[in-house]
């Protein structure tokens, strides 16, 4: 084992995360779950912010005629030969992804037995194909995703409302492709890599139901426009149940997980001679209190050697939440980091890196940051008062000011947050 110096040990984080980060490209996967080509039609489907590498990828793996369309981010669109690539926004979805999740209904219409439907899907996709059940408008999705975004509520919860307002999600393009058979290919981005919650399963059957979905907008205090809340509350909103006969010819892989992406960063510093501990791929929770909590597990392992003796490196992924309160630029894993730095209080062992795999964190277009023990010293020799910015939820403020963001640009592929903590 080795104990590494500072510039080093910056580097080893950096390659950390973009090994997690090449470990979901979908050009490293999705050859070996493709089938061979159909007796009819093969149409390719799908939403996300990998849509468009996915599709990429498939092309070239791919040996007979295929067409179709993806919707993925803005500024996230690769050239593709047969499958349309179109771009809308995210996280709060708007017409152009409303007019494509229209399209996409419009084309799986008329299949029969021996066509293929290709759905393509990852994080990212509830916001892409953003199509409201009858009676709820585009700017009702608008407030209420903006809501659920700000209310501190899992993916999970914020899914099950999705799923419950719309005419897409919750297994409804699956049942509406019947009776071709659906091959779904998942990049998971939540904890627990369930495909209901991957871009709200808009091709496989959902368990829950409207009065769950009521329960978490309760929990949470959103306000829903009356159409919304009708809809809810009658069960009108019910999406397709396991056992729908219409779900029959369904198949679901997931071809990028959190744990690959971890196993795949390990792999790296274990190279470098750096023992690594795993701690979960699913943590989730209010962001600043799981850098609190992972501040006192690295500060134990540095100070007593336990539970892990140092040199080391702490893993994990999953997706917390931010509880928004101030007026800054947010970012969850920056208010991780911001948080475990002041937990941290410059201790001269401890270097840290967080990011979001899809190089976006909250809205901006930072991926993360990385903390070292002079971090808030440095910000405090700038006049930034550390607790005043995590209180106003500015950590990209707070690291950007420092010269410490990680800005990867768009990766094309998101298996959800990334951090690794380095003990010496």
């Amino acid at each position: 084992m080795s104990v590494l110096q500072p510039p080093a040990i910056r580097a080893l984080l950096a390659e950390m995360f973009q090994a997690a980060i090449d470990s979901a490209a979908p050009r490293c996967s999705i050859a070996r779950f493709l089938p061979p080509p159909p007796k009819g039609r093969t149409l390719v489907i799908g939403a996300g912010k990998a849509a468009a590498s996915m599709a990429q990828a498939l092309e070239e793996h791919w040996s007979g005629p295929l067409e179709g369309m993806v919707v993925t981010r803005y500024g996230y669109a690769i050239p593709t030969r047969g499958i349309e690539v179109v771009e809308a926004a995210h996280p709060v979805p708007d017409a152009a992804g409303l007019a494509a999740a229209k399209r996409m209904l419009d084309m799986v219409q008329g299949l029969n037995e021996d066509d293929l439907v290709i759905c393509l899907i990852s994080g990212g996709g509830s916001s892409l194909l953003p199509l409201p059940a009858p009676g709820i408008g585009i700017e009702d999705k608008q407030a209420i995703n903006k809501a659920l975004l700000a209310s501190g509520a899992t993916i999970s919860e914020m899914n099950c409302v999705r799923r419950h307002l719309s005419s897409i999600k919750g297994g409804r393009l699956a049942a509406a492709c019947h009776p071709a058979r659906v091959l779904t290919l998942l990049i998971s981005d939540v904890p627990g890599d369930d495909p209901i919650d991957i871009a709200s399963g808009p091709t496989v059957a959902d368990p829950s139901t409207c009065a769950d979905a009521l329960e978490v907008v309760g929990r949470y205090g959103i306000a829903l426009p009356p159409a919304a809340r009708r809809l809810l509350e009658s069960g009108e909103g019910e999406s397709v149940k396991p056992g729908d006969k219409r779900l029959a010819r369904i198949e679901t892989h997931l071809i990028a997980t959190p744990q690959m992406a971890l196993e795949a960063a390990a792999r790296v510093a274990e190279r470098a001679g750096i023992p690594v501990h795993l701690l979960g791929d699913s943590l989730e929770g209010e962001a600043r209190s799981a850098g609190t909590l992972l501040a006192g597990i690295a500060r134990q392992v540095a100070d007593k050697g336990q539970p892990f003796r140092p040199p080391c490196v702490l893993l994990s992924g999953g997706e917390t939440t931010v509880t928004v309160r101030g007026k800054g630029r947010g970012g969850r894993n920056v208010e991780f980091l911001l948080a475990l730095a002041l937990a941290l209080r410059g201790h001269p062992d401890i270097h840290a890196l967080a990011g979001d795999t899809d190089g976006v964190d909250g809205i901006e277009e930072i991926a993360g940051a990385i903390v070292g023990p002079d971090s808030l010293a440095r910000a405090w020799a700038q006049g930034i008062n550390p607790a005043a910015s995590l209180d106003d939820n500015d950590g990209h403020g707070f690291f950007g000011a420092l010269g410490d963001a990680v800005v990867t640009g768009p990766t094309l592929t998101n298996v959800n947050d990334f951090r690794a903590i380095y003990i010496g």
